[in-house]
């Protein structure tokens, strides 16, 4: 995500470069289980579980024109908020988080660690995301990668953060990311919620630095809400070029994602608030749920429709509850019963 919005170059031009790897995928996805499940609380969270089909929004510690809000203002449709974002440190791998309480009207630490420990009591999760637009993070190496989980989960235990974000756009390396990520799910223990963000080029094959990452950590990984715009046209499953601002775009691309490893209950779509929150790819909430209906029920298709239905997929994301709260909630008022009701 951007501090202005969530920037992206037009990357169709590298779509032949993917093309042999897209086709490559095979069904490998799995049948969810999740619908009915159930995850314990931990002592250090009264965070429920994270909802069979969730609804994701990231929240934002600064004011670029969208709503100011406080964590408290964020509508109950939202199941996972993310705060965004953490910053790099002069320590490679590590991150800190300073809330702008200037730029949002005075809102005081005491007052937003309340607002998450609300929240989490309401059974919603709050995590800290990791990058944006602007982020620099480097995780490239043992040290790094050891820096990374103990600066993230010092941050989970100052703010009481359940978990984290991946939203890193300026590259990642697989295997120390993922080093990272495992070592920050076994000191975070039961309950850690792990999420990730990745622009639509970093998943159009396995082979890809981001898909590799979220399959290696398949077994701690909660959702994967790709960012489905800002990108120009991309490949599906079938080998097709779609352009973004279609359900066709949602649907052949998330395809991806199911027929190449991860599980539905670790597939969301994600998608701009309103128009100004991203420089181009906006849907209507109405083609977001018509996109969820296709994957799961094999209803409300474009020209593409899937070989199969996915009625485990964990939901949808938008980017931002500030964006959301500037159309009147228009979102999330939408795709947020549209998911509960999947």
């Amino acid at each position: 995500m951007a501090r202005s919005y969530r920037r992206r170059p037009r990357l169709g031009v590298l779509l032949g470069a993917f093309t042999a790897a897209a086709l490559a995928v095979g069904g490998l996805a799995t049948t969810s289980t999740a619908n009915a499940a159930s995850k314990a609380s931990t002592a250090e969270s009264s965070t429920a579980a994270v909802p069979a089909h969730a609804v994701t929004g990231y929240w934002q510690n600064f004011d670029n024109g969208a709503t100011v809000q406080k964590l408290a203002d964020v509508p109950d449709a939202y199941d996972i908020v993310a705060v965004a974002f953490a910053d790099a440190t002069t320590t490679p791998g590590a991150v800190d988080f300073t809330l702008d309480s200037a730029g949002l009207g005075g809102y005081t630490e005491d007052a937003f660690k309340a607002d998450i420990k609300a929240k989490q009591a309401a059974g919603k999760s709050v995590i800290i995301s990791i990058g944006g637009e602007k982020g620099t993070i480097q995780v490239s190496d043992a040290a790094s990668a050891s820096a990374f989980a103990d600066s993230v989960y010092a941050l989970m235990q100052e703010y009481g953060f359940d978990g984290v974000d991946i939203d890193l756009e300026n590259g990642l390396n697989s295997t120390y990311m993922s080093q990272a990520l495992k070592s920050l799910a076994a000191k975070a223990g039961d309950g850690f919620v792990l999420t990730m963000a990745p622009q639509t080029i970093d998943m159009q094959s396995t082979s890809a630095e981001y898909f590799k990452t979220a399959l290696a950590v398949k077994d701690i990984l909660t959702v994967v809400n790709m960012q489905y715009y800002n990108s120009g046209s991309m490949l599906g499953c079938d080998g097709k070029v779609y352009s973004q601002g279609t359900v066709d775009f949602l649907t052949a691309l998330a395809c991806i994602q199911l027929e190449g490893g991860l599980d539905p209950s670790q597939v969301g779509i994600g998608t701009p608030a309103t128009s100004s929150a991203a420089g181009s790819g906006y849907v209507a909430p109405s083609v977001v749920n018509d996109a969820l209906d296709c994957l799961t029920k094999g209803t409300n298709c474009g020209s593409f429709k899937p070989s199969k239905t996915y009625p485990g997929l964990r939901g949808a994301m938008t980017w931002s509850t500030n964006w959301d709260a500037a159309s009147g909630n228009a979102w999330s008022s939408a795709v947020g019963p549209h998911v509960d009701a999947m």
